[in-house]
Formats: C-alpha cells, structure tokens, sequence
C-alpha cells in the first residue's frame, strides 16, 4: 500500500455524517480494527526492513573492510584500502544501503501515520458524544 492510498483511506473513515451519529458511533470500532491491522503489518514490514537493513550493513562492512569471500570481489571489485574509521561512510553512501534505509524510513513513516490514526479514531467517540450532546441542546433536551 502506497503512503497516498493509506491517507485517502483515512480521509474517508475517519469522516463523520453528523446526520447519523448512531451508525457512526457504531462504525467507530469495526474502523479501529482496520488500522490496528494496518499498524500491525506496518510494524511487522518495518522490523523486517531493519533487519535486512542491519544484515547489509554487516556485509557491506565486510565488503568495504577487505573481509568478505573473495566471490564478491570477483563479482564487484574493490581495490580501495578504507581507513576503519571511513567505513562508515563508505557504507552509508553505497546506493544499496541508502535503498534499505529509504524503505525502512518510509515504513517508519507509516507506522507513525497509522498509529497517530488510531489515537484520532479513539478521540472519534468523544467527538460523537460531543455532536450528539449539542445536538440535544440545540433541541432543549
């Protein structure tokens, strides 16, 4: 799911007909649930990525060390001798890792967008009860 696709549907559920605040107040949980699960397979992706993130980063130090099997020199040469404290640097400029990190750092982004969702779907029954009391004062009740 693309980042946009994710913020249209929140858009529309997150919504509120205050002509039907019954069935809104009802929806409030069966909504909840979807972005649970959302968070939930975010979260999951995103502990993924950091693992594949950190893998690479183990073989991409070995690689700009001098240290990996001599098949991956053959593969992609690397005649360089980099000093122990520019490994780093080395590592995070390799287009391959940047990758890793950019899909890491979006799926942080998701899990961070899912989970502020959650806290305004949970505020949704206050904003209903709200609605639903002013809507009541309005008719002297």
């Amino acid at each position: 799911m693309q980042f946009s696709e994710l913020q249209s549907l929140v858009e529309i559920d997150l919504r509120i007909d205050d002509t039907e605040l019954d069935l809104e107040a009802i929806r409030t949980p069966q909504i909840h649930g979807k972005y649970l699960n959302f968070y939930t397979q975010f979260t999951l992706q995103l502990k993924k990525a950091e693992d594949e993130r950190k893998t690479m980063y183990r073989d991409k130090w070995e690689y700009y060390t001098g240290k990996a099997d001599p098949d991956v020199y053959r593969e992609k040469p690397f005649d360089l001798k980099v000093l122990k404290h520019d490994v780093q640097m080395y590592i995070e400029a390799d287009e391959e890792y940047q990758l890793l990190s950019q899909k890491e750092a979006y799926l942080k982004s998701m899990v961070d967008y899912t989970n502020r969702t959650l806290s305004q779907i949970t505020n949704r029954s206050f904003t209903i009860n709200n609605a639903i009391k002013w809507k009541m004062f309005l008719h002297g009740e």
